[in-house]
């Protein structure tokens, strides 16, 4: 018998029972259709968050006060805090490799001008925040280039302060204050939106050393190191351990690189999208299932057929083959239709809701095409051996 023969008799068969055959590949179908969506959207928030993580640039380093260690016994935690000063910040930037070092001291205090306040974030930082985090400015300029001690009481505010408190005029040059304390402003910044929850257009900056004033802070909470692109980034990190233990006489602060972060980051994710996708399989299982039961059904009803082929000298290899073809097409066209399924329901929920985001997974989507189709030739196997194991005479005496 040729291949196409094998392929004709499939076919004819899937033909003569359209209502079957289409009850059985929808089993498929569902189970392709949601590891498809699933994963897509599993894949989407994975990029939106690599996304967000990234918008600050790819060559970061933080520094923060205080480090954690353990000793002998369990469970037995110091926590060692000590300041991070801005001489500290100003030295790390003299490091070879590194741009900027940003000091930054954050806290949340009301904003006011005339009748208008708005309690905010506000946020101490120097003269290279807007290069260190990729921020731009749309009107005036950012803080200026001042020695920490005699720096003026200025502010640059964000696009929804400027929009809350000067509303219709231009805040440049305009008095807010913070606090109890007055500021000008100098500068507005670009709209920035909102990232992992923290809307940057809700924020004034002003410099470091008056940040620290206001908070009441002897230390900074971080120090944000950009550094040049291509530069070994191990490397970096060793020399600012080194330096700043020889500044404070001991480890006694946190260095996090953004490669860790987004590596973390990264892995929680595939875990997610990986168990997300498991989910999604559990309708493969109960595809197969109906696949079985269906062939099952179809060896019962096609015992003279059976016994037709075996007298005409078909092998019980061939019959075999026969079953299986058609196990394979019925899963093979399931798995289909449920991929397309799957792109046409992501497509549409990213059309009708824009920020969903949406990332097809093509390494999940080929992965689960293939178990579908290996899920059909498993299922199909059992009843494919049986029908090739009916003796011919009593296949064709069956009722």
């Amino acid at each position: 018998m040729r291949s196409a023969d094998y392929m004709r008799l499939a076919a004819t068969s899937l033909k003569f029972n359209k209502m079957r055959s289409f009850l059985t590949a929808l089993g498929i179908t569902v189970g392709i259709a949601a590891v498809v969506l699933l994963t897509s959207l599993g894949g989407g928030v994975q990029q939106y968050m690599l996304g967000q993580f990234t918008q600050f640039g790819a060559h970061i380093i933080a520094v923060n006060p205080g480090k954690t260690s353990t000793i002998g016994l369990s469970g037995a935690i110091i926590s060692n805090v000590r300041p991070l000063t801005l001489d500290d910040a100003a030295s790390l930037e003299q490091l070879n490799g590194v741009l900027t070092a940003v000091p930054i001291v954050q806290g949340n205090l009301p904003v006011e001008t005339g009748n208008r306040s708005r309690w905010t974030m506000v946020l101490g930082v120097n003269h290279q925040a807007p290069q260190t985090w990729q921020f731009k400015i749309a009107q005036g300029q950012f803080l200026p280039d001042e020695p920490a001690e005699q720096a003026r009481n200025l502010s640059v505010i964000g696009h929804k302060i400027k929009t809350e408190l000067f509303p219709d005029t231009n805040p440049l040059g305009k008095r807010i204050r913070i606090g109890q304390e007055r500021y000008r402003v100098i500068g507005v910044m670009e709209e920035k939106g909102q990232i992992l929850g923290i809307d940057l257009d809700d924020a004034v900056y002003i410099p470091a050393h008056r940040g620290m004033a206001l908070f009441n802070r002897e230390s900074l909470m971080e120090v944000d190191i950009l550094y040049r692109a291509g530069w070994n980034e191990d490397k970096l990190v060793k020399a600012i351990k080194k330096h700043l233990i020889r500044r404070h006489g001991a480890e006694d602060f946190t260095i996090n690189t953004q490669s860790d972060m987004l590596g973390t980051l990264g892995s929680i994710l595939n875990i997610l999208t990986a168990v997300v996708a498991g989910l999604g399989s559990i309708s493969l299982v109960v595809g197969g299932v109906g696949i079985f039961t269906i062939m099952s059904i179809a060896v019962n009803e096609r015992i003279r057929e059976i016994g037709l082929l075996r007298a005409l000298g078909a092998s019980r290899t061939q019959v075999t083959l026969m079953f299986l073809l058609e196990a394979t097409f019925l899963s093979g066209l399931g798995g289909i239709a449920g991929m397309l399924t799957g792109l046409g329901v992501a497509w549409l929920l990213h059309a009708f809701i824009p920020a969903l985001p949406v990332n097809v997974e093509w390494n999940y989507v080929l992965l689960a095409e293939v178990i579908a189709i290996f899920t059909g030739i498993i299922a199909g196997l059992l009843p494919a051996r049986r029908a090739a194991a009916l003796p011919p005479v009593d296949a064709l005496r069956s009722e």
